[in-house]
């Protein structure tokens, strides 16, 4: 979370620009590719304990629960339309 707003700070999701700022966070901003990288691998390790989670819910039967399986299923698919629109729509703009 912390790294991402740093990593907000300074990049401009402008069409023309949006690739140069990125440029600049890894060149320019003191320990930027260092944020850049914890942020991707933090987020990566989100996920994982993120399918873990789903996973330890499938192995002990915890989708018997079905109002509070649909409710994790639900956080699950905000969390992934989060990641969306904060990774795959700014890099469809640098490209």
């Amino acid at each position: 979370f912390l790294t991402g707003l740093f990593l907000a700070m300074h990049y401009t999701s402008d069409i023309e620009t949006a690739f140069s700022s990125v440029v600049h966070i890894c060149r320019d901003v003191n320990y930027g590719w260092l944020i850049r990288n914890m942020h991707a691998n933090g987020a990566s390790f989100f996920f994982i304990c993120l399918y873990m989670h789903i996973a330890r819910g499938l192995y002990y039967g915890s989708y018997l629960f079905v109002e509070t399986w649909n409710i994790g299923v639900v956080l699950f698919l905000l969390v992934m339309m989060t990641s969306f629109v904060g990774y795959v729509l700014p890099w469809g703009q640098m490209s």
